[in-house]
This record gives structure tokens, C-alpha cells and sequence, in this order.
């Protein structure tokens, strides 16, 4: 089965910062969504820089690496928010039909310092549909 990896730079917000965001406006003006608009975004410009044409229709394990500038933050809070934006950038870009269950088999995560270079490591697998 086909892997894929891709890196995508930078610090992303944590869940309790995207919490806050929500929490902070309601409405059309609403600044955690526009959050995670902006992360979307940015990690669907990453993605079509790096895999322009690709398409997988084979369900999918994700496998991320954190690599945080330091360890301010939460494991929890750093790897949630970051996998459920990129899983949706995956589909904005067509790379994925769909993040559902069928084609997100599952994930796993691993975290390290880089103080100099933060970014997300993340190797894609097609595996076997079940």
C-alpha cells in the first residue's frame, strides 16, 4: 500500500485556544471560526504545494508527528485541534472523498521538541478497505 508524507510549518492553535476563540463571539463574526477557516487555509496551501494532483479513494491511516517549539502546551490541546483541521483540509483539497470512519481508518501521535523549526509531520497510508 502507498504512503504519503507531508510536512506542514509552523505552530497551529490548541484546542484551548479555539475553545476561547468560540467562546469570545457568536454569530457571523465568530472568531473561532474564522480560526480555523485561517488553519484550514494554511495547511490546504501547504498541501497543494507538496501534492498538487493527489487523490487516494483508499481508506487512509494517518500517522502525525508534533514537533512543538516547546512544552508549554498540552499534548491533548496541540494534536486535537491541528488533526481536525487538516483531516478537513484533506478533503477541501480532494485528496480524501470524506473524513468519515470509512475513510479514516485511524491515528496516531508522537510529539517532539524543535525550538528552531515547529512543525506537523504527517505520513499517510492507504490501507486496506474494511
Amino acid at each position: 500500500m502507498a504512503k504519503y508524507k507531508v510536512v506542514i510549518e509552523g505552530k497551529f492553535p490548541s484546542m484551548n485556544e479555539f475553545i476561547d476563540a468560540n467562546r469570545r463571539s457568536k454569530g457571523k463574526f465568530n472568531k473561532g471560526n474564522q480560526m480555523k477557516q485561517a488553519s484550514q487555509n494554511e495547511i490546504s496551501w501547504q498541501l497543494l504545494q507538496q501534492h498538487k494532483k493527489l487523490h487516494i479513494d483508499k481508506p487512509v491511516y494517518l500517522h502525525y508527528t508534533f514537533y512543538e517549539p516547546n512544552k508549554k502546551r498540552d499534548l491533548d490541546n496541540v494534536a486535537s485541534y491541528f488533526m481536525k483541521v487538516f483531516q478537513d483540509a484533506l478533503v477541501r483539497c480532494g485528496i480524501l472523498n470524506n473524513d468519515s470512519w470509512y475513510y479514516v481508518t485511524g491515528f496516531s501521535t508522537e510529539f517532539y521538541i524543535d525550538s528552531k523549526k515547529p512543525r506537523i509531520e504527517v505520513i499517510i497510508s492507504e490501507v486496506e478497505k474494511h
